[in-house]
């Protein structure tokens, strides 16, 4: 079987191989799709990111973006690469990071990495989705990006510098609703910023978030 006509062929349809539908589709057992696929990796037109699963090169109009609802169905972009996305912050994260009630991973592949972190489901929400050429994805608003990445920092022990982000184009009345909704360590360490803004807080002591 020629594979690279193949993959190139999927690559019409979809960004990702998975081997169980390979071998379905070619009438192969999954074992002989793993190994050829292996080979195919080698010659640097996959990568293999999971079980069953690979990312298609030849999918020239792929996105990476589209594993991350696949290598975890209950997560969103967000931290590092959300604040990247929308302008917040400058760095450039080499991994796309993400959030997600499941169990939390990180994928490396020779060039994709991608990281999970586990979030509370209480506070799995304040993402949207967006399409792709050959799917979709979850990626939090700016808002709630900046607050996840503030709360999973504490939650390690490390306290944010907020004076490395660029809050000029973000909705800070959002933010600060948004912020309610989290422990109450998030909301007050991100006052400072929103107070910056006048008119914005009109009691900064109420309505802080829930215990933590």
């Amino acid at each position: 079987m020629d594979w690279v006509t193949a993959i190139r062929k999927e690559a019409q349809i979809s960004s990702i191989l998975r081997t169980d539908e390979l071998a379905r589709k070619y009438g192969i057992v999954p074992a002989a799709v793993t190994q050829a696929l292996a080979r195919q990796e080698r010659k640097e037109l996959v990568e293999h990111l999971s079980n069953k699963i690979y990312y298609n090169w030849l999918a020239l109009d792929g996105s990476t973006r589209d594993l991350v609802n696949v290598l975890r169905e209950d997560a969103y972009i967000s931290l590092e690469s959300g604040l990247r996305e929308y302008g917040i912050s400058t760095q450039s994260p080499r991994t796309l990071t993400c959030v997600t009630t499941e169990r939390p991973k990180e994928f490396r592949a020779r060039t994709i990495t991608i990281s999970y972190r586990s979030i509370s489901p209480r506070l799995y929400w304040g993402f949207v989705r967006k399409t792709t050429r050959y799917g979709s994805y979850l990626i939090a608003e700016p808002e709630k990006a900046i607050l996840d990445w503030i709360y999973l920092g504490l939650q390690n022990g490390v306290a944010p510098a907020l004076d490395e982000l660029d809050f000029s184009s973000v909705d800070r009345p959002k933010l600060l609703n948004f912020a309610r909704r989290f422990p109450r360590s998030t909301y007050l360490h991100v006052l400072p910023a929103l107070a910056e803004s006048a008119g914005v807080i009109e009691s900064v002591g109420a309505g802080a978030g829930a215990g933590d």
